[in-house]
Parts: C-alpha cells; sequence; structure tokens
C-alpha cells in the first residue's frame, strides 16, 4: 500500500511564487518527486490558496480562480465532512491548533493519510495516525525521504 500524502497550503502557495523565486523553486521540485497517485490536497487547503493568491500576492480573484482549478485539477481533493470538522473541534481544543490547521489535519487523517506536508504546523507533531512534517526542512521525515528517492 503507497503512502498517502497530504499538501497543506504553504505548500502550493510557494510553488505558486508567493515567497520568492528560491522557494517556488524548492516547491516545484518538491511536487515534481511525488507521486500524483499518492498525493491528496485537503479542500480547505483550496480556499486557503485563493485567499493567499489573493491577498498576499495581490492577484486578481480571476488568476487566483485559474490556480485553484489547476491544482484541485492535479491531485485528488480530501472534502470536509461533518465528521472531520468534528474532529476538528477536538483537536483545535486538545491540540491548542488553530482552527484551520485542525481542519486540514483532521482532513488528512480522515483520508488515511501518513503524512502532512507543511510548514506551518510542528515537524514531527503525529495525530490520527497523521504526522506532519516540514518538506522544507534540512532533516526531512524518513517516510517523505524514502518517497522522494523511489
Amino acid at each position: 500500500m503507497a503512502v498517502t500524502v497530504a499538501l497543506d497550503t504553504n505548500v502550493l502557495a510557494y510553488a505558486e511564487d508567493t515567497n520568492g523565486p528560491a522557494m517556488k523553486r524548492r516547491a516545484l521540485d518538491l511536487l515534481a518527486q511525488l507521486s500524483p497517485e499518492s498525493t491528496v490536497i485537503p479542500a480547505q487547503v483550496l480556499g486557503e490558496l485563493f485567499a493567499v493568491l489573493v491577498r498576499k500576492a495581490k492577484r486578481a480573484p480571476p488568476r487566483a480562480r485559474e490556480a485553484v482549478l489547476t491544482w484541485g485539477d492535479a491531485y485528488p481533493l480530501i472534502e470536509t465532512s461533518p465528521a472531520v470538522i468534528l474532529a476538528a473541534t477536538d483537536l483545535a481544543v486538545s491540540h491548542r491548533l488553530g482552527w484551520w490547521d485542525a481542519v486540514i489535519l483532521s482532513a488528512a487523517a480522515d483520508a488515511r493519510c501518513r503524512l502532512l506536508l507543511s510548514e506551518d504546523l510542528q515537524d514531527g507533531f503525529t495525530w490520527g495516525g497523521v504526522t506532519v512534517t516540514n518538506p522544507f526542512s534540512s532533516s526531512r521525515h524518513p517516510l517523505l525521504e524514502a518517497m522522494l528517492k523511489q
């Protein structure tokens, strides 16, 4: 069984050049090494990406929409179900996570992902079978490292 990886907003935002050309290259290199069949995007991430592209990157909403649609076509999406929302409330309370981070992590757990690639959450934090790992860190999680070497 293949390891499934969920992507957080920052990975896609960097790929969209919101943090300079060096981070864009790093994000695109990372994404090119991941198998599209074992990589998923929580629906919440697309909403956050749209907001980042419009607010931070100052893109016109139609251009931001186009980027969101492109990423939504590139990888399978994880829905935010009522069960995901209820689990996210527990996660936010018990671990003091921000609401939207809790929704994304809860969705990844519901989809049985093993890794959530995020620069925002605590590297190494594990919940519901999902380990958060910073893909831009100099020391990558062993599962991610193994996936990237395939």
